[in-house]
């Protein structure tokens, strides 16, 4: 390569180095050589793309600038390029697809002789108590959709009766305490918000608490009782868990809403990652009212877990293409014939996921209410979550 006297260097030969060295027509680093004018022309012919193409064209580059070592593809932002961050890189794997290709391949029977070695890989890689399962028969299970959501014997999680609010699940406490400024933390110090998490208000006529006056925040709304704060407990359910979740207290259940949406993990590594991943996510709200006023469940959908199913609600179907990402649907429990919804009481069934994911609890109580928790611990479903 010829090179201007410009960018010589006398006994050194600096130019070889790793680093910036500029050329009219050329960026150098180490041993790969930009030309800067056919770069510029061919992002000015990108810019001039559509959206979704200009997307489809960047994510290689992107996919190579962060895999690449050295900041090998660095240069191209000396020429306007900008790689898609991570968290857009992340956004845009088609996590919903996949997961139904993880739940199609989930319900092929394994062969007789595969099951043993297939469901003992997986009790070695996430931690299985296999003891406390109803069925500890590896061979009983014909399929891994079938192992995932294996019951447990009725001695193995005996309820606390003492305590107002239970575990609905196994799972690993996140975050729990009261809800402040309409915000709820999914991790420590990374916050979504209560409006777009639950979804609007929807008609009074369908739910059983009081209207709220209009200038009163969302979290007033659902604060019926003078003297009551708001509380919530996110759970995290690890892929070794138990995947079903039951009743955490005597309540009524008035409502679901359901919202289509991304099935992104929901490990605390990804929650401390992207702001309100709980708002971005497929879940299934509950919502209805116990002995102190408003109570809420959510099942937060994750990557692979497009399946959340709601025992009384057949009219409930996740993951499905029918459904867009950006709405919500909304059916009551609450008729002529049935004026009060779906009585549940404490350590009842109520539904269940196909691999893991979370649970977030958000419901109104009296100011004296206690959690029993510490962030991080490890709590299997029947424990006490808290009380009065």
């Amino acid at each position: 390569m010829q090179v201007t006297g410009s960018m010589r260097s006398t006994g050194s030969e600096s130019w070889r180095s790793w680093g910036w060295r500029f050329h009219p027509n050329l960026l150098v680093t180490g041993r790969l050589h930009f030309p800067q004018l056919a770069l510029r022309r061919r992002l000015g012919q990108l810019s001039c793309m559509s959206r979704p193409a200009l997307k489809l064209r960047s994510w290689p580059l992107t996919v190579l600038y962060y895999l690449l070592p050295f900041g090998a593809l660095r240069p191209l932002s000396r020429v306007g390029w900008r790689p898609v961050s991570r968290v857009a890189l992340y956004k845009s794997v088609p996590t919903r697809l996949l997961s139904r290709a993880w739940g199609r391949l989930n319900q092929v029977e394994l062969p007789h002789w595969l099951r043993r070695p297939v469901y003992s890989l997986y009790i070695w890689t996430f931690g299985v108590n296999m003891k406390e399962a109803a069925v500890e028969d590896l061979h009983h299970y014909r399929n891994l959709s079938e192992f995932f959501r294996r019951k447990l014997k009725p001695q193995a999680r005996p309820v606390c009766g003492l305590h107002s609010v239970i575990s609905p699940s196994d799972g690993k406490i996140l975050n729990f305490g009261q809800v402040k400024n309409c915000e709820v933390e999914q991790v420590k110090g990374v916050t979504y918000s209560l409006e777009s998490f639950l979804g609007p208000r929807t008609s009074t006529d369908d739910l059983p608490f009081a209207p709220a006056t209009p200038c009163g925040s969302f979290r007033n709304q659902l604060v019926t009782r003078e003297g009551n704060e708001l509380y919530h407990c996110v759970i995290y359910l690890a892929p070794g868990d138990y995947h079903c979740f039951h009743s955490p207290t005597d309540w009524t259940v008035s409502h679901r809403r359901h919202f289509p949406g991304s099935l992104m993990s929901v490990n605390p590594g990804m929650a401390r990652w992207i702001k309100e991943l709980f708002c971005h996510n497929e879940r299934v709200v509950l919502t209805g009212d116990w002995k102190h006023g408003f109570f809420s469940l959510t099942a937060v959908g994750a990557t692979n877990v497009g399946s959340i199913r709601i025992y009384f609600d057949r009219d409930l179907h996740t993951n499905s293409p029918r459904y867009s990402k950006g709405s919500y649907n909304d059916f009551s429990f609450v008729t002529h014939a049935n004026k009060e919804g779906i009585p549940m009481r404490k350590g009842e069934h109520l539904g269940e996921f196909n691999l893991g994911s979370t649970i977030v609890l958000i419901f109104e109580a009296p100011k004296d209410f206690n959690f029993k928790l510490k962030a991080g611990q490890k709590i299997r479903f029947g424990e006490a979550l808290g009380s009065l």
